[in-house]
């Protein structure tokens, strides 16, 4: 038998993982008629300020039960709680139906100062232990520039680059990479495109981001199918009955691909209830689902 090392060990359980996962998905969808999408919350405004125990509480009451942790938030899950502090973290969602999704970090990588795009990179490192040690299963990053000055195409492989390395160091964890479509010219998708082809490890995955630019020519529907392949597990949305953003047309594209993944909503508004907000924005994307059954 021809022997592996470990990394491709790793690599390959990685892959088998994330297809089984589909697998879960796809096997719900047939039996429930339904899409295997599901909705849940980035804490980005609507759950700032919230602690942890009020977080998960809120999630649970409103149904969004799968959670990404923004950096800097009142739940003060940081890289600075210590081995029991983050086994109660755990605790916590174990105990809860609210999954934690992972951490949605501001870690960049198209920084032409080597100094800061090495303390991105070995940053990112700290919070994919943390993510680890709280029993969630990503972190999500993003490009955020092409730098004035800098030839695109060298910006694009060092970000291509530095995903490669934090992927690989993930993969000892069992961590995703999630890329945010982020970031001025890097949100638009042929600058997207080009960073992931110089993607190689399994669990580096982009996270849709629901941005204007995925409307340019030639339009969300080809916009969305050149970056199919690299989707990962996460969405982000805003309120899907503020703007014209067609989330109809997108949920229906994420049904024909068969995405059995999270839709995340990373609200933007400031409404008098959160709570009732939260139930509404569930509400609207049920419907939307519905619609695509009904199509």
């Amino acid at each position: 038998m021809k022997r592996i090392t470990r990394r491709q060990f790793i690599q390959r359980s990685i892959v088998a993982g994330i297809g089984l996962a589909a697998c879960k998905s796809l096997s719900a969808s047939h039996l429930t008629s339904t899409p295997g999408m599901r909705f849940g919350l980035v804490t980005y405004q609507w759950g700032r300020d919230w602690d942890l125990p009020t977080l998960i509480k809120n999630c649970e009451t409103t149904g969004l039960l799968g959670l990404e942790l923004r950096t800097q938030h009142a739940h003060l899950v940081e890289t600075n709680l210590n081995a029991a502090q983050r086994a109660e973290v755990k605790k916590r969602f174990a105990d809860s139906p609210v999954e934690c999704l992972g951490y949605g970090a501001n870690f960049e990588y198209h920084s032409p100062d080597p100094v800061k795009l090495r303390n991105n990179i070995d940053q990112t490192k700290e919070y994919i232990k943390l993510c680890h040690d709280i029993g969630a299963t990503g972190i999500k990053v993003k490009p955020n520039d092409l730098p004035a000055g800098v030839p695109k195409e060298k910006t694009i492989a060092q970000i291509g680059a530095s995903l490669n390395e934090v992927g690989r160091f993930g993969q000892d964890y069992r961590q995703l990479i999630r890329v945010e479509v982020h970031g001025n010219l890097t949100q638009e998708i042929p600058n997207m495109k080009a960073i992931f082809d110089h993607v190689t490890e399994p669990n580096v995955k982009i996270c849709w981001n629901c941005n204007d630019q995925d409307l340019l020519p030639p339009g969300l529907e080809e916009n969305f199918n050149s970056l199919k392949k690299w989707f990962g597990d996460t969405v982000h949305v805003r309120e899907l009955n503020v703007g014209d953003y067609p989330y109809q047309q997108l949920f229906n594209l994420f049904t024909r691909m068969q995405y059995g993944g999270w839709i995340l909503l990373e609200a933007r508004t400031e409404p008098v209830d959160r709570i009732a907000a939260m139930k509404e924005q569930l509400a609207l994307f049920n419907q939307m689902i519905e619609n695509v059954r009904n199509s």
